[in-house]
């Protein structure tokens, strides 16, 4: 495994980083508890969740994939093993994550609910990583569009506020450090700037999609990434599982998340198709697994800290921590480049 720094906390993290997000829908505990050892068995030392996982977000299995990992926690005695990282939800219309049933927003009162509800779900007495999951403001998914077509508003609790709330829960020592996650340029360095103007903990990390279909992260947010130390933690390194060639040409896989949720809606824009062909046959063409290659690529990125990788199969498993062996040629990234061109990036 190849470890990298998170931030400014002198932390290494390996670059290949669990996600979780199917155990208690898609994958059971057992499934969970299996993934976790064979990841810790091969260096793997970062573990990335949420309170709304799992995935597709409901209430019958909200918080089930901090419990699982929590239980495994438990069972093995291996907490001091990993560097966890959590998130709390943003702004949102999901009246079940509250006890008082009220929607999502980043306040005082909800943050510390969530906070220490996770610390319960997972059994332990603090979150490494501590991350707004989405923005409290009004923003596009993912908060780094192509096309914006939101109109700001002011009723939202301030960035400064927010991070009045974030600074209390380290000092308290229920959190080590602090993390972005669909985060823009705009947000990422007012968070920044404004924690360092009065002295406050400070952002160590980003998690934003990327991926060979999405490398909107490089127009104004990789250069804050290297210079501000606020690495990104890359999700849907995959495309939901585009980039492997398992939906190509209309194909629909049993058990597959299109199959049982059809929410993959953003990797099925216009020209998304075409761009994911020309990976997949550059793949062919230089004998590699189109997973691998679609990992690589993101694993070698100077920008990044981790790859959040995630699995439903041992087998695919096995293939994304695989990943981190595989060197990418000055060839292969000369084609990754022109595809990008030609075809740039059609799922933000």
């Amino acid at each position: 495994m190849k470890f990298r720094k998170l931030g400014r906390t002198g932390q290494d993290v390996s670059v290949i980083c669990l996600g979780t997000m199917t155990w208690g829908e898609q994958n059971s505990e057992t499934d969970g508890f299996a993934q976790m050892d064979y990841a810790l068995e091969q260096g793997v030392n970062f573990f990335d969740t949420a309170e709304m996982y799992a995935v597709p977000p409901r209430a019958e299995t909200q918080g089930s994939t901090e419990r699982i990992i929590g239980n495994w926690f438990k069972a093995r005695g291996s907490r001091d093993k990993v560097i966890l990282a959590t998130k709390v939800s943003g702004s949102g219309a999901s009246t079940w994550l509250r006890e008082d049933k009220a929607a999502t927003r980043l306040n005082r009162a909800q943050m510390t609910e969530a906070l220490d509800k996770s610390l319960k779900r997972l059994q332990t007495d603090h979150i490494d990583l501590y991350q707004l999951h989405w923005p409290e403001r009004s923003m596009p998914w993912g908060s780094n569009p192509t096309v914006f077509h939101v109109n700001p508003t002011d009723e939202t609790t301030s960035i400064a506020e927010q991070l009045d709330v974030l600074d209390g829960f380290v000092k308290a020592g229920k959190v080590r450090w602090l993390g972005l996650s669909n985060e823009s340029a705009w947000g990422a360095m007012r968070f920044l700037t404004d924690s360092e103007t009065r002295g406050l903990a400070r952002m160590q990390s980003i998690q934003n999609a990327y991926s060979l279909v999405n490398r909107t992260f490089e127009t104004a947010l990789a250069e804050i990434a290297m210079r501000e130390d606020l690495g990104l933690l890359a999700y849907s390194p995959l495309a939901q599982g585009y980039l492997t060639g398992k939906y190509q040409g209309g194909a629909l896989p049993a058990g597959s998340r299109k199959a049982l949720f059809n929410r993959l809606q953003r990797y099925e824009k216009p020209g998304a198709d075409i761009a994911i062909d020309a990976y997949l046959g550059l793949a062919r063409d230089h004998g590699l697994d189109p997973a691998q290659l679609a990992l690589a690529f993101v694993n070698t990125r100077p920008f990044v800290t981790a790859n959040i990788i995630g699995a439903t199969t041992m087998a695919q498993l096995k293939t994304a921590i695989g990943s981190i062996d595989i060197a990418l040629s000055s060839e292969i990234e000369g084609r990754i480049d022109a595809i990008h061109q030609l075809h740039m990036n059609p799922a933000p």
